[in-house]
């Protein structure tokens, strides 16, 4: 056994893993998690896709197997017991679940995502449920009563594990959910999450606060809330660390009031309605919804007509721009997307220059008005024609502003 297997091996007999996985908030409620361990006093540590972090603090040391392995050892180091990771698709087709089960498995949902990767749905649904497949004895399995696959989720967990549910809004479950929501009131401000009458609910308060913007961010927290309870934190440090908890970059991130601006990496269909049903309620009573985004090259094209049919349903005024086209030509990622339009209007243009579209849609905004910037989100490099252009949406809408109203960038 080589020395590498044998640290492995030594921090993971260490350690709690409440494990991650879905298609979309996948890293928000990672880092809720990681936000609860350190509400308990405990020290914390979460890997996720923007990173490796031992009690707040980055770790990056190169490759991604080195990152892992120096992030647990760091973990262990530190005194953690818990430790919060996300878990993609690539990884459980790897064979992660089985070199690293978790204690505590979370599923928060599976929509269209990654068919560059995977032969079907199916297939994707099937390296999902992994996680669970592979759980040890005694372990909890979170899955969303809200969505349709968690049915076939649950059936792959084992005997020797428990199934606990949450739900935001209407559900097919038979039972009531371990930790639901009744009522989420959305504001500029944050989240109010009234919660329906449960044992748990009643240890949190039968109530949930968060700072966070976003009627998603509610099952991220529900489901944050139940895989911590069964991975010993007490309710009170759950609805401290909720309520500590400031969001992830680029996750329907507020970068400014008026008009009110989203950069979020929303960058499937399912991701994308969402995303445009939570900046709905933002819109003020004479103000519009405006949409900036585009998809991805290289990638799964079938997505694009639907996302434009989201799009066009969603916003009332769109700009198609470039998102990474990579090698692809920008201007066919276009057709595509528009392709799924049942009828194109003058709600719709085309400015395949983003640092441009950005600039246009923030200067004809009004002060009622939502902007939305979706599908790049935390991403600092645009791909184009094999070339990695330094590009952050953020930055982007900061140099727009200040074009308008100096002094007023970001």
């Amino acid at each position: 056994m080589n020395d590498k297997v044998t640290r492995f091996r030594a921090a993971y007999a260490s350690l709690q893993t409440i494990s991650v996985t879905g298609t979309n908030g996948k890293t928000t409620t990672t880092s809720m998690i990681d936000c609860i361990v350190a509400a308990s006093n405990e020290p914390c540590a979460r890997l996720t896709t923007l990173g490796s972090f031992v009690n707040g603090e980055p770790v990056s040391v190169g490759d991604t197997s080195t990152e892992f392995l120096r992030t647990i050892e760091l973990a262990v180091e530190s005194g953690v017991t818990t430790f919060a990771l996300e878990v993609t698709s690539k990884a459980l087709m790897s064979g992660w679940a089985q070199k690293w089960p978790a204690q505590v498995a979370v599923f928060t949902n599976i929509s269209r995502d990654h068919m560059d990767m995977h032969s079907s749905p199916e297939a994707y649904l099937a390296a999902k449920a992994q996680l669970f497949m592979t759980v040890p004895d005694g372990a909890h399995c979170i899955l969303n009563a809200c969505d349709p696959y968690s049915e076939f989720i649950a059936e792959t967990v084992p005997e020797h594990a428990e199934i606990h549910y949450y739900a935001v809004g209407s559900h097919s479950l038979p039972s009531t959910p371990a930790l639901s929501a009744t009522e989420v009131r959305c504001t500029r401000f944050g989240l109010d999450i009234q919660l329906s009458e449960s044992d748990l609910a009643s240890k949190l308060g039968n109530r949930l606060q968060l700072s966070v913007v976003g009627e998603v961010h509610a099952h991220n927290a529900l489901a944050a809330a139940l895989a911590t309870y069964h991975a010993g934190i007490s309710p009170d440090a759950i609805v401290l660390g909720l309520s500590n908890f400031r969001g992830v970059p680029g996750r329907f991130e507020i970068v400014c009031s008026e008009p009110l601006i989203v950069v979020d990496y929303a960058h499937t269909p399912d991701g994308l309605r969402g995303t445009l049903e939570t900046a709905r309620q933002l819109v003020g009573d004479s103000g519009q919804l405006h949409l900036v985004f585009g998809c991805g090259g290289e990638r799964d094209p079938g997505k694009r007509p639907q996302m434009g049919l989201v799009a066009d349903e969603g916003a009332d005024r769109i700009t198609i721009s470039n998102d990474n086209p990579r090698r692809e030509c920008p201007e066919n990622i276009a057709d595509d997307i528009v392709s799924g339009v049942p009828s194109l209007s003058n709600r719709w243009r085309r400015c395949l220059d983003r640092p441009e579209a950005i600039r246009r849609v923030v200067a004809e905004a009004g002060p009622q008005d939502v902007i939305v910037i979706a599908g790049k989100g935390h991403e600092s490099v645009q791909e184009i024609a094999g070339n990695k252009i330094p590009m952050s949406d953020i930055a982007l809408v900061s140099a727009a502003l200040a074009l308008i109203e100096p002094n007023k960038g970001l």
